[in-house]
């Protein structure tokens, strides 16, 4: 059944009549009437009969007619999304990103993002860096954003650094004095985020290097939690600057510069599939809104060149 001979047979239904319906088409009568013969043979029935005043729907016709309609209905319907799609009018996409981007980075950009593809279905899913980069790699996701990592699956484009900060309550002795050496954690209770987590490896690693073994240590499985329990005077914590920026704004938080050890930044990175770059409008917007996550994002820091 083809569709030229669904819009013969509507058309004619409309007109009444064999040749204005030709006429609308823009096509000959006979060509018409061999579309509306090649579907009564398929369908095994007649779908008019001829009077003195035109073409009559039998009615096996007009059985058939409200689901003629609908097919044309949904083949329209149909190319207009394609078409939309094509202009980023609407559309699906699909992003896989790292659980502190998801919380602390990620809402503003999609905030903006929406206001300017309000009809542009989002589908976001969480995991760890090197979970983001196989989801990417299979095509399962059009954008990863991650820690930097190195996968010949993927290419990667830097968007900001994220700072690890040592944060205490106000009322902290760590926060009266403002700044410590790490060699004072040793007396002091540290909280732990998310065991799975590259940020977790680090921590304990800049302790492990300066020769720190803190008094006590209470593990979480993720960075909000770490930063509540800061926040309820349990202890210290190094999370990433763009986690606390709200709360050191507001003031339940207070940065604790740390002495004698190096400063350590986590650089974040959207990663894509070999040649897959897409051309889509609604995509050009979201490249531009994380190219801007510095701008944006309170405590998100610029890439620093290497020299």
């Amino acid at each position: 059944m083809l569709l030229a001979q669904i819009e013969g047979f509507i058309e004619i239904a409309r007109q009444g009549n064999m040749r204005r319906a030709a006429y609308a088409l823009s096509i000959s009568q006979p060509a018409l009437t061999a579309r509306i013969q090649g579907l009564e043979e398929e369908l095994a029935a007649a779908l008019f009969r001829r009077t003195h005043s035109g073409m009559v729907l039998t009615p096996a016709g007009r059985a058939f007619l409200p689901h003629a309609d609908r097919a044309i209905e949904a083949i329209r319907s149909g190319s207009s999304l394609v078409r939309e799609l094509e202009h980023g009018v609407i559309g699906e996409l699909a992003l896989a990103v790292a659980p502190a981007v998801s919380t602390y980075v990620l809402p503003e950009i999609l905030v903006r993002f929406t206001e300017r593809h309000p009809e542009v279905r989002l589908l976001v899913r969480t995991g760890h860096s090197e979970e983001i980069v196989d989801l990417v790699a299979r095509g399962e996701v059009e954008l990863g954003i991650v820690r930097q990592l190195r996968d010949a699956r993927v290419r990667s484009r830097p968007l900001y650094e994220d700072e690890l900060v040592l944060v205490a309550r106000p009322d902290h002795p760590f926060a009266l004095v403002g700044s410590v050496d790490v060699s004072e954690i040793s007396h002091a209770q540290l909280i732990l985020f998310d065991r799975t987590s590259s940020y977790y490896d680090v921590t304990n690693a800049l302790f492990r290097v300066a020769g720190v073994v803190p008094r006590g240590v209470t593990e979480v499985d993720n960075i909000e939690a770490a930063k509540r329990m800061v926040e309820r005077g349990l202890g210290v914590a190094l999370l990433p600057g763009t986690a606390v920026a709200d709360a050191l704004a507001g003031g339940s938080l207070r940065e604790i510069e740390l002495a004698g050890t190096a400063t350590i930044r986590r650089q974040i990175v959207a990663v894509e599939r070999h040649g897959s770059r897409p051309t889509s409008p609604f995509l050009k917007t979201l490249w531009g809104l994380l190219d801007r996550i510095p701008e944006l994002i309170p405590r998100a820091l610029p890439i620093v060149a290497a020299d």
